[in-house]
């Protein structure tokens, strides 16, 4: 005789409306997703824009800046573009794992490592690092412009570097405070 199906319990309906409210998220995620087809625009202008000015010469003169200086403040804004992009992709791949629902990628050759331990604590931390090296660029690309800059303008962005800085270590702490590490290598 085979065994009845065993059916999951019926969930009441305000649970449900409740649970199910995390697919509202969704349309967030898929906004995201346009914006980092908006950025992959964006640096492929930028690209152009170092491509043409330098190797086609193009794009006119550099400004007050020499043209060694104009290619590594255009190179930073890649980079930028790029970390940004990559921001994008570790909340929109891990808020949805993580939020709305599994992405069902074990197995797959090019799943994200950090993906299969991803949780909220993990995403913060991820997150809170990503905009520590974006903040990074825009700081250095300050100290290259810092002659035709305000001292005060400096003052505030490595104010609000630092205080990034410390938010993620404040992070981090929290999470290691709430998830202490286990096994023989967690007293060292």
């Amino acid at each position: 005789m085979n065994a009845p199906e065993r059916r999951p319990p019926r969930v009441p309906p305000l649970p449900w409306l409740i649970f199910a409210s995390r697919w509202l998220q969704l349309p967030l995620y898929l906004g995201l997703i346009v914006a980092q087809a908006i950025y992959v625009v964006q640096f492929l202008r930028e690209l152009w824009h170092l491509v043409d000015s330098t190797l086609l010469g193009g794009g006119g003169g550099g400004g007050p800046y020499s043209p060694e200086v104009m290619i590594m403040l255009t190179m930073l804004g890649l980079i930028d573009v790029v970390m940004i992009s990559n921001l994008l992709i570790m909340v929109i791949v891990g808020g949805y794992e993580t939020f709305v629902s599994r992405l069902r990628l074990q197995g797959h050759p090019d799943q994200p490592e950090w993906l299969s331990h991803v949780n909220a604590a993990v995403l913060k931390v991820k997150l809170a690092t990503a905009i520590i090296g974006i903040s990074s660029i825009h700081l250095l690309a300050t100290f290259i412009k810092a002659g035709e800059l305000d001292d005060r303008v400096i003052l505030w962005q490595l104010l609000l570097h630092l205080t990034f800085v410390v938010s993620a270590v404040a992070i981090a702490l929290i999470d290691r405070i709430m998830s202490p590490p286990t096994g023989a290598g967690a007293h060292a």
